[in-house]
């Protein structure tokens, strides 16, 4: 321990700019559309706390395989059809896409409409399926 607090005394430059790397990767990873989550803990995050899951992909894929109990609204009519979930707030939201790239944004917009929390599944329904867990047809 004595020598970490020697590096950091030694190198308090380059220890500040890891420090701001960290709160940078931090802020950046919540601002965009809320905190990742495995298949697994939002698993745990339905089935303990209620939380809702808010599909944004594309109707077709949706009707493919979803997440049970997914609420289905297309990423680019999110901001139109944001009412729709308005009975929803004060519930965990969950956003999927399909490999968890376009989940972010769509979960900023959640949380610029008072949603909160909002998460994102990290890899989408792809993780999902990869961690073998259900789909649906509908």
């Amino acid at each position: 321990m004595l020598e970490f607090i020697d590096f950091v005394s030694q190198n308090w430059i380059l220890a500040t700019l890891w420090v701001g790397f960290l709160a940078w990767v931090i802020l950046s990873e919540t601002s965009r559309g809320g905190q990742a989550l495995t298949p697994q803990q939002a698993t745990n995050l339905i089935n303990t706390q209620d939380a809702i899951v808010v599909d944004v992909r594309k109707p077709e894929d949706y009707s493919k395989g979803h997440l049970p109990h997914a609420i289905s609204i297309p990423a680019a009519k999110l901001k139109d059809r944001i009412g729709e979930l308005d009975k929803y707030k004060g519930k965990p939201v969950i956003v999927v896409c399909q490999v968890g790239h376009s989940a972010g944004a769509s979960g900023a917009e959640l949380r610029k409409a008072g949603f909160d929390p909002v998460y994102r599944l990290k890899g989408g329904v792809m993780e999902w399926q990869s961690s073998r867990m259900p789909l649906v047809k509908s």
